[in-house]
Formats: C-alpha cells, structure tokens, sequence
C-alpha cells in the first residue's frame, strides 16, 4: 500500500476533515495528493517530475513519474532516451513525455511528518480562503457571535466558523464583556493577512444603528421609508434623519412605534443612548431648524458656498440648542454637514448694531456727509460705497428726506471716492509687483490683486495665478473629528462663488497656453494647418 491506512479509511479521513472544517472534499484530497507526492520526491530526488492521482471513489493511489523524451540522457531521474520510449509508447517523440508507473511506496517518519504538514497547511489555508469568501461577503451586516476572550480592552469573539475584533475604541464607553458573553456588533471590514482573514467588528459605526433600525422597523427594511443620514456620539446620544416615501406613513412614528417600543429596542442595545429622530427635508434651513431639537430657533442665515449656517436662538435657549459639551450642536452639524454657528438674538442684534455704526462711519467718511444722512443709507440697507454709486437713482431718492438732487450728489461723491481708492489701489498693485495682465481674467479687480500680492504665495503673474486652485482663493472645509473646520483663502473676504473661480482659473490657464480655447480643434497646430 501507498500509505498505512487503507483506501477507505483514507476517503473516510478526507470525509471527515472536510466535514470538520467546511471546505471541499476536492480540496482534501488535492492536500493528500501534494503531500505524497512531496514525500515520493524525498525519496526518488527532489528534481524527480512526479505525479499523483487519487481516485475520489475508492481512493486508489497511481503515482507517475513522467520522462522527457531526448536524444542524449543526462539526467535518469527527469529524462529518457527515444528508442527506450518507444518500447513504453510507440507514438513517443523527441520533447515529448512518458509516463512511469512507480511502484507502491511506504512512508518513512520523516517522510510520513512532511506529508502531514503539508496535509496540515494545504486544509488550514483552504479554511482561510473560505472564512475569507464568507465573510467579504457580510461587510456592512450584523453579525451575532460569543465573546472568546478580552485581550488589552479588545474583544475577539467567536463567530462560529471564524473570529472577529472589536477595538477598544468600537466599543460603546463603559461596556465591558467577559468570556461566554452574546455580543452583536457591525461587520465592517474583512481583510486577507497573512495570519488569516482578519474580521473586523464595531458597536460604535453609525451603521450599526442603521441596521438595528432596520431589524425593528419593517418598513426601513423594506424601503418604505428611509434613514438618510446618521450622527453618533456612542453611548451617550445620537440623531437619525428619516424621510418616508409614502405620504401616508409618518416616518418618525413609525421609528417609535407603539409607546416607544422599536426606539426602546434599539436603544436597550445601544447601552441605553438616546436617539433622536429627526424628519429630514430638503430645504436645508429647515432640515437644520429639526436637527437643532429639542432647542428653538427664531431665524437661520445660510451661507451655501462655504456651507455655514448662523442659527439665532432666544436667549433661554442657547444652552439647549449649544447642549452639554456642545454635544446637540456637533451631531447637527455632522447629520447636515454643515458648520453650526449658534448666536443668541441679543449677540446679533449687537452683531447688527455694530454692522450699522461701520456703515455708517464708512458713508460719513467716504461721502463726506453727516451722521444723520449715513444713517439712513444704512438703515435701508446700504452696506458699502458701490452699492450707493451704481444703484438706480429712484432708489437713493425714494429714502425719506431725499429727492432726486440728494441721490445724484450722493453717486456722484460715491464714485469719485471710488475712483480714488481705485487709484491709490493700482499704486500698491504697482509697488508690490502684481503685473496689469492680471486684468485680463474676467472678474478680478484692483482690490483682488493688491490681495494676490499681499499674500503669503505672493501670486504676481497670470501663470502664478494659473498654478492656483479654488481652494487656495476662496478657503476650504476640512472635517475632523466629526467637527468642521474652516480655513480661510487668499480672496477670502470678496464673496467670490467656487464656480466663478474655477472660471477665472480656467481663464488664465487658457491665457497661458497651458490648455486650449474651448471650441478649438486640438489637432491644429501653430503655423499649418489643420491635420485629417
């Protein structure tokens, strides 16, 4: 025999192994047949062309060796001459190859081990492959499994047919787990190492309340209504926008349930974390004003471009919309995406009231008229000296005390004060270096330039200004730690819009040859022409 256990005994093995570790029986048997051919070629020399074939019914062994057909022997082991061959196989020919039944074989200890081991790698890295197949196909999912041990504040829990890893920071604060515990947590990421498909487990992803959601609410598992964006702060308290798709069904009570009792499912999970549902909308003023419960706001001004919003709130209510740590305010900000800014009504009505008097100081000094004429600029709405020069004149003269004479006096000083910052602009433009094709790009003005210049890339060219990006012109959010952080840009203070810039970049790049005009033909070429 080729091995001590006989033909049955070794498909019985190859039976139960594969049963044991859920893989297929092929694989089993494709290990048993790599392992006695490693252990034939310990003894007919390792550079011996072996083959083993087992027979998956009855478990008969052949074991083969092939010869290449040459002219000239050199090697016994791995070659045969032609007129041998043909007494083998007459149809034999030179490059071809002959097989050798071998005779059957017993193994050695040493020969016997180094099969095992092979056995041994072969079906651990087919159980590998499959935890790794099952599981890839499980990210984003639930999973229940059976805590193993803690090591270091990590959980690594039993999941029947693999392991998986919680962190320490995927755990909810001040849960703790000992061995044999039931644990649930979320699946959300698997990976293939070395050591094995790595499982990696978390109770504090957002999704992880998705999903729980969705084993409670029928109707979120089923589509009816959706949970469009998720704010956690784990442990403690979080925030679900939901939105329904059939106008019939209210989609935050259908979250609560019957006396709370699908929110106090999800919740009893969570270790007790408060959730709020909030009725996402459309209108992101709104969608902000329901994120900002249980607080109530009296008024919102949007920034969309920056995406910033000020919320004023009655005084009584800043501590509630701000909550403890800022907690209410930072998961808003992280369910909208956009940065909070929380003023009472009596900040902006000081805010307001310091936004008039530089107005109105501006108008007095700039126009050269008194107090009381600035202050009805200001008071209808007048912010800066461009809007008093350019607006149509019926405007100025329909504001009480004015007639038509005040309101062309009024542009005309306007404009002249305009004219002469405008100069004494052009003469810093000059001594700091900034070159007039600036003017060229659509949009940009003296005030902008003397800006390019001052700053800390000092953009003096059009190719300088060609190299930038709209990020580096008109500031940028940067979101970390679920907070959003602003930094400011080089024309930060000129209520550009990121489209206009991206146009201006684009202008200048163009200008300089480093793209072309747009509806030109990229095949034509300076000097000839147009190649077909």
């Amino acid at each position: 025999m080729v091995v001590s256990a006989n033909k049955i005994e070794l498909m019985q093995i190859a039976d139960a192994v594969a049963r044991e570790k859920s893989i297929d029986r092929k694989i089993v048997i494709c290990a048993m047949a790599d392992a006695i051919e490693k252990a034939a070629k310990a003894r007919y020399g390792i550079g011996t062309n072996i083959r083993v074939d087992v027979n998956e019914k009855n478990g008969e062994i052949k074991l083969q060796r092939l010869l290449e057909v040459v002219e000239i022997v050199e090697d016994l082991n791995t070659q045969i001459d032609l007129i041998s061959a043909k007494k083998k196989n007459e149809t034999a020919k030179i490059g071809s190859y002959i097989d050798e039944l071998l005779p059957p074989m017993n193994f050695g200890r040493i020969a016997a081990q180094l099969a095992k081991q092979v056995i041994v790698q072969k079906v651990r890295e087919a159980e590998r492959d499959r935890q790794f197949e099952e599981y890839k196909d499980r990210i984003s999912d639930i999973i229940n499994g059976t805590v193993k041990r803690v090591e270091y504040g990590n959980v690594i829990v039993d999941l029947g047919k693999g392991e998986g890893l919680i962190r320490r920071d995927e755990l909810i604060p001040r849960e703790s787990y000992r061995y044999g515990d039931r644990i649930r947590a979320y699946v959300y990421d698997v990976r293939r190492e070395q050591r094995g498909p790595q499982i990696f487990l978390s109770r504090t992803h957002p999704q992880f309340m998705v999903k729980l959601f969705q084993m409670e609410v029928p109707e979120i598992y089923d589509g009816v209504i959706e949970i469009r964006s998720v704010a956690r702060d784990p442990g403690s308290r979080a925030k679900i926008a939901v939105i329904s798709n059939d106008s019939s069904i209210d989609p935050v009570g259908a979250c609560v349930g019957m006396r709370g009792s699908r929110v106090q499912a999800v919740v009893s999970e969570l270790q007790g974390e408060k959730i709020d549902i909030i009725p996402w909308r459309e209108d992101a003023a709104a969608f902000i004003v329901n994120a900002l419960q249980p607080a109530e706001v009296s008024k919102v001004v949007l920034d969309e471009e920056k995406e910033r919003i000020e919320v004023v709130v009655p005084d009584d209510q800043l501590s509630l919309a701000i909550g403890r740590r800022g907690q209410n305010v930072r998961l808003a900000s992280q369910l909208t995406g956009w940065d909070i800014d929380i003023l009472t009504e009596e900040e902006e009505s000081s805010r307001r009231q310091a936004e008039f008097n530089a107005n109105t100081r501006t108008f007095v000094k700039s126009l050269n008229v008194d107090e009381m004429v600035a202050q009805l600029l200001a008071s209808e709405g007048f912010s800066d000296l461009e809007e008093v020069a350019y607006v149509e004149l019926d405007e100025i003269a329909v504001i009480e005390g004015f007639d038509d004479e005040t309101a062309s006096e009024l542009q005309a000083r306007a404009r002249e004060c305009i004219e002469r910052k405008e100069e004494e602009l052009n003469e810093e433009r000059k001594e700091l270096g900034v070159s007039e094709e600036l003017r060229s790009i659509s949009g940009i003005t003296t005030s902008m330039m003397v800006a390019l210049g001052k700053s800390g890339e000092a953009i003096k060219s059009l190719e300088d200004f060609a190299g930038c990006v709209a990020d580096d012109l008109i500031g940028w959010n940067e979101r970390k730690d679920g907070e959003i952080k602003y930094h400011p840009g080089i024309l930060d203070g000129f209520n550009l819009t990121r489209a206009l810039v991206n146009e201006m970049i684009m202008s200048a790049r163009i200008s300089v040859g480093w793209l072309p005009p747009p509806n030109s033909n990229p095949l034509e070429i300076e000097g000839k022409e147009t190649i077909t």
